[in-house]
């Protein structure tokens, strides 16, 4: 576990606010022929805040079920009790996840004792592989080097989803543990830059609409194909900064919609676009979908 690509995927909806599990399964198997290698669940791109826990177990049943082994499916955790998150846990495993992804406490900004303390307390009751999510400018809570100093007694806790959108801190974490942690970058436009420095993998937000292009740019930057690389994901920055924005939700499933692999339905408090924002993320959409580059055989490498 833990190299190559990780979708963080959507949850679709049908227009009365149900699951779409055909139209989910349809991406699923976008990513899977794409070369990905783990899906993830119930992230912030998955919409985890508005899902309740009988969604989330039953789309990861669901998923499972789909994916037949072909590659891991993990669930995010993103809860503001420690008890609440150490139940997900347990049920994620019960039903056959083969990781976590795990958030820093919600709406609580924890200090360092206590981040420690609930990452442990979540790894403590289940044998599941666990990635830390170190999102610090969306979240507010950094999980800084000397809390991974502590992390590392956990054999379990084995990776971190990087999203400080410090492109040094790939270098810290390699300078300060070696190979201790996986290192996979968590911001769609510094993705390239973060594997060039020794990132394993990548866990992604636009490969929901485009997984070829977000899989071959990964496996050529690898395969040491750098200019090759540079040349898709030059095409692919403008698109790859919508995975930076408040709406990103709203803005990849727009994606997901113009590239046939979704639609832009989403739960409230989130609305679809409309008006000069939407014609305008539209826009770059449609403009990247034009030219749209030819890859050259990526899956081979």
């Amino acid at each position: 576990m833990w190299t190559g690509v990780y979708p963080a995927l959507t949850t679709k909806f049908t227009a009365d606010d149900k699951l779409d599990y055909k139209l989910f399964e349809h991406n699923l198997r976008a990513q899977l022929e794409a070369g990905v290698e783990g899906v993830i669940l119930g992230g912030s791109l998955g919409e985890a805040s508005v899902l309740t826990n009988e969604e989330k177990y039953a789309l990861l049943k669901f998923t499972i079920e789909k994916v037949a082994g072909k590659v891991p499916v993990l669930l995010n955790i993103a809860e503001g009790s420690t008890s609440e998150a150490v139940k997900i846990a347990h049920e994620a495993q019960k039903l056959g996840a083969k990781g976590l992804m795990l958030l820093p406490p919600m709406r609580y900004k924890s200090d360092h004792r206590e981040t420690v303390a609930y990452f442990k307390a979540v790894a403590q009751a289940t044998s599941l592989p666990i990635i830390i999510y170190n999102n610090p400018v969306d979240y507010k809570i950094e999980v800084t080097l000397d809390m991974f100093a502590e992390l590392a007694e956990v054999p379990t806790i084995q990776a971190v989803k990087e999203s400080t959108r410090d492109i040094s801190n790939v270098t810290r974490m390699i300078n300060r543990f070696g190979s201790r942690f996986k290192i996979l970058t968590g911001v769609d436009p510094l993705a390239m830059e973060s594997i060039v420095m020794g990132a394993d993998g990548w866990v992604a937000g636009l490969v929901c609409a485009f997984p070829a292009e977000t899989v071959a740019i990964f496996k050529l930057v690898k395969a040491g194909r750098i200019a090759d690389a540079l040349k898709i994901y030059r095409w692919f920055l403008p698109l790859l900064e919508l995975d930076i924005h408040p709406k990103l939700v709203q803005y990849i499933k727009l994606a997901e919609q113009e590239a046939g692999l979704g639609s832009e339905q989403v739960r409230a408090p989130r609305l679809k676009l409309e008006g000069e924002e939407r014609q305008r993320i539209l826009k770059i959409i449609r403009d990247g979908l034009a030219a749209r580059p030819v890859l050259p055989d990526y899956k081979s490498l």
